[in-house]
């Protein structure tokens, strides 16, 4: 029976929400593990599922399973997931010896559950768990992704357990074959320090509609929970360097197909700027598509996958090109009309957009006073442009040395 008193649900309590180091890791002295203390500490990620099925067994499982205030002795049956290189684990008094089950093969218990080794895409075996009512849940190992996915074939899960933050792309693969949907619940697991802790760890997260629970939480499968809302629309603002893109793509990569739309061009000959370009297409996933152009409205008017603009203030450029912004008669003349025309139609298009968008654009107003008067016309214009961008978006951030701060 499921907390609320209604019949049905699968409960999987979480005796562990970390890596297989934990966190903190013993020894080490960087930040992140400075601070996980306390409710942000995390052992090794197990879950025992309606108190007959542990997957993975990690050290101190036992005592873990105390201190979330349920007990192992009903455990019939306990699987591996990781590779498991290192030394054997103890395995407590009363529980059976834990197996693994092959690529693609099914376990039926006693107690009515299904469970199905899911092939990965790196060492390490997946489970997909059906629950005796019916309810689906899928547990993948650290830097696991399922392989051989195709569309209309996979399975829809209530409930996925997995490395979000170290394997984004195999949520985006998930999601493209339909198994993750607007009402799964997804949670991160085997949370190490390459994230900080607390309000930046679900911050990250909430941007790929996942969470993050402590260690002893228990969750239904098939319950209704309040997952994330993916914001449809994100300004991401910084200065030079700052780090800027790499946010960017970060909220996005998650999420299958999306549109990386370059506004910058390939400015023929201009090898700094090439390594540039190289270097952004380096980090994007495989499966995202580039399109190098200026047009965003008909984009952003198009139905479709996300959309990923780098960046607004390269737009900005280009509109004042064709306004002739940079000659002081055409711009009294008319180009500063035609230049808040084109802002506006962007703006409007935003608005009205169905698709995913984040957008990046520099910060340039808190900087030295340019010293031509073109100069000083551009960064007036940016602020002006990313203002009105903002108003339009659900979310806005600024990052600032690589840290994102949250302006809405």
């Amino acid at each position: 029976m499921c907390p609320d008193g209604r019949i049905g649900g699968v409960d999987v309590t979480l005796l562990g929400t970390g890596a297989p180091a934990g966190l903190p890791r013993p020894h080490c002295p960087c930040a992140a593990c400075a601070t996980a203390l306390g409710a942000h500490a995390r052992a090794a990620t197990a879950l025992l599922v309606d108190g007959a099925l542990l997957l993975d067994l990690t050290p101190g499982a036992a005592l873990a399973a105390a201190r979330a205030g349920v007990s192992l002795g009903g455990v019939r049956q306990v699987l591996l997931s990781h590779p498991h290189d290192g030394p054997p684990v103890e395995v407590p008094a009363g529980l059976p010896r834990p197996g693994r089950v092959p690529d693609g093969r099914e376990l039926a218990l006693l107690t009515g559950h299904r469970v199905r080794a899911v092939a990965l895409d790196a060492p390490g075996t997946g489970y997909a768990v059906t629950g005796p009512d019916g309810q689906r849940l899928l547990y993948l190992p650290p830097g696991g992704a399922p392989a051989g996915l195709e569309s209309g074939s996979a399975e829809h899960y209530d409930l996925v357990l997995a490395d979000v933050v170290g394997r984004p792309d195999a949520l985006a693969k998930l999601r493209s074959v339909g198994a993750v949907g607007p009402t799964t619940d997804v949670v991160a697991v085997h949370l190490d320090h390459d994230v900080p802790p607390g309000a930046e760890l679900l911050r990250r997260l909430a941007a790929a509609g996942a969470r993050a629970v402590p260690d002893g939480t228990t969750l239904v499968a098939g319950a209704y929970e309040d997952v994330p809302d993916v914001p449809r629309r994100t300004l991401v603002l910084g200065g030079a360097r700052s780090g800027k893109s790499a946010e960017a793509e970060r909220r996005l990569e998650a999420f299958p197909d999306v549109v990386y739309v370059a506004t910058g061009g390939t400015r023929g000959g201009d090898t700094e700027w090439a390594a540039r370009v190289a270097a952004h297409r380096e980090r994007r996933p495989g499966s995202w598509r580039t399109v190098e152009t200026c047009d965003l409205v008909p984009l952003l008017k198009d139905d479709g996958p996300p959309l990923l603009v780098d960046c607004l203030s390269l737009w900005l450029t280009d509109a004042m090109d064709s306004v002739g912004a940079w000659d002081d008669a055409e711009w009294a003349g008319g180009g500063e009309r035609a230049l808040r025309e084109r802002v506006r139609e962007l703006t409007e298009a935003v608005r009205h957009t169905r698709r995913p968008v984040v957008a990046v654009s520099n910060e340039v107003g808190s900087g030295i006073v340019p010293a031509t008067a073109a100069g000083r016309r551009y960064r007036d214009e940016l602020g002006r442009l990313n203002a009105a961008f903002a108003a339009e978006c659900e979310h806005v951030v600024l990052v600032v040395a690589g840290q994102a701060l949250t302006l809405r």
